[in-house]
This record gives C-alpha cells, structure tokens and sequence, in this order.
C-alpha cells in the first residue's frame, strides 16, 4: 500500500491554567516549561497578573496561561487580578482546571465554574488533580468526583503532581490532543511574551511573600527600575520594594538588614535560573500609601480594572 502523504494538521491554541489561590497553577507552568518563568511562593495570590508560557513542536503550539486566582474585590488591585483572570478565561481555547486533590472543591471553585460557564461555555474543560501524591486512595476519589460534579458536564481527568512533576506528559498529550487545528503564533524558540524585567519583578515579589508574615506580603508591590547587562556576563538589577505604611519598612528591612538581604539572596536564584546568567540585584524599600487603590500606580505595575 503506498504512503500517504496526507499531513498531520497543525494544532494550536491558549489554554487558561485556573483554580483558587494556591492551587499551584504556577508550579505547573515553570514545570510545564522545564525552566522557571513565574513567581512563587507557598503563599496565595502570588500571581496577580496573566503569564505566558509557549511550547512549541513540529505538530503543536501550546499557549499555557498561568491566572491569578479569584478572591474578594476590596479594593482596585483585586478587581483588577480578577479582571487578568476573567480576560484569560474569556479568550480561552481550552481551560486547564487546578484542583488540589487532597481537599473538597470550597466556595471558591464553584465560583470559578460559574465564571468558566458564564464566559466561556463552549471552552473544554481538562481537570488536573494535583498533589495527587500525596491523597490517600479513599480521598482522592471523592474530592475527584466533587470537583466532576461541579461541572454541567463532567470533565476529562489527569491526576498530577507539579512540583514532583509526575502525570505532565499525560498531561500535555491530553492538552495537545484537545487543541483545535491552528496556526503558530509565536516564533519557535519563543518560551513567553512577557520581557525579562517583568519575570524578574514577579519572582522579587515572590521572595519577599516567602519571606514575610501574615498579612505584609500582600501590601508589597515591585516595580524594576533597571535591568542591563553591565558585564557580558552578569545582569544589573535595581529594583524597589514598595509597601503602604511606614512601619511595614522596617519590617521588610528587618533587623540589622537581613530580611532584605534573604529576601535578594532567594531572587536572585530564582531570576538567575530563569535568565542563565549572574545577577546583581540592587533592592530598595519605599513607602507608597494605599497604592491598591491608585490607579496611575496599578498601571505601573501592568495591571488595571480597566481592560
């Protein structure tokens, strides 16, 4: 029988990575892509913003976008965080649910069903069980079959761990195979959309949620005041550290400078094993009251309501 020289379609698409705080959307990306892109910490909310991260093959272009999770709107930096997350769900090919397979779906998640059904109906739905390592047998399967419940439609299942990253080459045949046929958006050796100095920002922030308490870490922004190569092999980073009240500066700071100094020391492993090069990283601490609320200032940091 002669060949057939019929060829296999392209497929492509933007697949919106959702689920609560914490439900480890972040760690699935940096394993997904096999290098660290986004920030995180062990603390929720660390992503505020949408994030980009390709993959591209011979037969497929995989658009992972990495959401902030849902949480109450208090003031303009939630609405806003919410609006990232609506915007990716709303321009979705595919969603890629989170679900933490040691807990029952919370109010939280069935929200996100409703937000997925109100502005994306037609999008298929994978429901990625994570931390399924760590879920006896017994749990596994009924927190499983609540999370399928929640669905009009029951979704198709892959049982995941990120951070051991078992269960992701399923995961990605299962993704691909989902993808409607498509063009290539992005250049191949293109891995996100986002520059350098950006990641860079997020991962400052993430050190700092790692290493604060209670409710500080969520009065802390980063804006990137310069990234250069200075060296041909080292990066310059100077970058400023802001909070709401002048007490929480002190706190950032801490005694003698060692919370600072812990806090660059973590982000700069961290934007080193994302960019490939030594980084010099140069933090300062500043005071800007109630900037959750100013507008000018969300903009700064790429985020608005707005949208």
């Amino acid at each position: 029988m002669p060949e057939s020289n019929e060829k296999t379609p392209f497929k492509s698409g933007f697949i919106a990575i959702v689920g609560k705080p914490n439900a480890g959307k972040s760690t699935l990306m940096n394993a997904l892509m096999g290098q660290p892109i986004a920030g995180i910490s062990a603390k929720p909310q660390t992503t505020r913003r949408r994030q980009l991260g390709i993959l591209t093959s011979d037969k497929a272009q995989i658009i992972l976008v990495d959401t902030p999770g849902l949480h109450e709107s208090k003031d303009k930096l939630s609405l806003a965080i919410n609006t990232e997350a609506k915007i990716a769900v709303q321009d979705a090919d595919l969603i890629l649910f989170m679900a933490d397979a040691n807990t029952a779906p919370a109010t939280m998640d069935s929200k996100l069903v409703d937000l997925i059904e109100s502005l994306n109906p037609e999008a298929k739905v994978i429901l990625a069980m994570n931390k399924a390592d760590l879920a006896s047998k017994t749990n596994l399967e009924k927190n499983q079959q609540a999370y399928q419940d929640l669905f009009a439609e029951s979704p198709q299942v892959v049982r995941i761990s990120a951070l051991k990253t078992s269960g992701l080459a399923e995961l990605l045949e299962n993704l691909q195979e989902a993808l409607p046929e498509g063009p290539q958006y992005y250049e191949a050796e293109q891995i996100t959309e986002d520059f350098e100095r950006d990641i860079a920002a997020e991962m400052i922030r993430a050190a700092a949620m790692g290493n604060l308490e209670e409710e500080l870490p969520y009065s802390v922004a980063v804006l990137v005041n310069e990234y250069s190569e200075r060296d041909t092999d080292k990066i310059y980073i100077h970058a400023s550290i802001y909070v709401e009240r002048e007490a929480q500066k002190g706190i950032v700071i801490g005694k003698g400078g060692q919370k600072i100094k812990q806090i660059g020391t973590d982000a700069r492993r961290d934007i080193e094993a994302m960019s490939g090069q030594g980084v010099f990283l140069d933090l300062n601490v500043k005071v800007k009251k109630d900037w959750k609320d100013d507008e000018r200032f969300l903009k700064q940091l790429g985020l608005s309501d707005k949208k």
